[in-house]
């Protein structure tokens, strides 16, 4: 069994960290990943987007891929393109601070979370919007454990900016409390046990 994420935003909001972390994380559970990061023509403010699929068994092919089990979406301004690739019944975990309420899909299961507003109020961390997002999206599916989420962020963020690996952290715990935990399960298990994978 595989499952395919399709995380977009806006340069600058996190979002090819975030992809790392959640493939990063599932390696560290003992699943097989791979990640393709794509990118606009600017770094900061031009469209990113990144496919991550993880497995249960061995992966074989590049995740190019035609449609995806879920979405991550941290800007409304690629809603369009992103919600018509995830398959029917897929769950889209939206960050509802910037994605306006009318934009909705009555095919997939959306899950409104205020990441921009945690982040920004609740932490004083806007920066920690995306892992945030991160959080409540694993919390809702189960697809990485929080554990595993917290050990891939600090192995990933590089020396020169260290100052920001607790406040990751605690963006990353507190997202994993929002949300309903496992509403949309990636993995059988996970259903079955009402827990995240081992």
């Amino acid at each position: 069994m595989q499952v395919e994420v399709m995380m977009t935003g806006v340069g600058g909001q996190g979002i090819q960290l975030a992809a790392k972390t959640l493939a990063l994380g599932a390696v560290h559970e003992g699943r097989p990943a791979m990640l393709c990061g794509h990118y606009a023509g600017a770094i900061r403010g031009g469209q990113t987007d990144a496919s991550i699929v993880v497995a249960d068994a061995d992966l074989r092919a590049l995740p190019i891929l035609p449609s995806a089990w879920s979405a991550f979406v941290m800007s409304p301004q690629y809603w369009e393109s992103t919600h018509t690739f995830v398959r029917p019944g897929g769950p889209v975990v939206v960050n509802s601070s910037l994605v306006p309420p009318d934009l909705d899909d009555a095919n997939l299961q959306l899950f409104r979370i205020p990441a921009g507003e945690v982040a920004s109020e609740q932490l004083s961390a806007p920066l920690g919007a995306s892992m945030v997002l991160l959080g409540a999206f694993c919390h809702i599916t189960g697809l990485v454990g929080i554990d595993a989420l917290v050990s891939a962020m600090k192995e990933l963020v590089p020396p020169y900016r260290a100052e920001h690996v607790a406040a990751n952290e605690t963006a990353l715990r507190v997202g994993h409390g929002l949300g309903p935990e496992l509403a949309a399960p990636a993995w059988a298990e996970a259903a079955l046990s009402g827990g995240a994978p081992l």
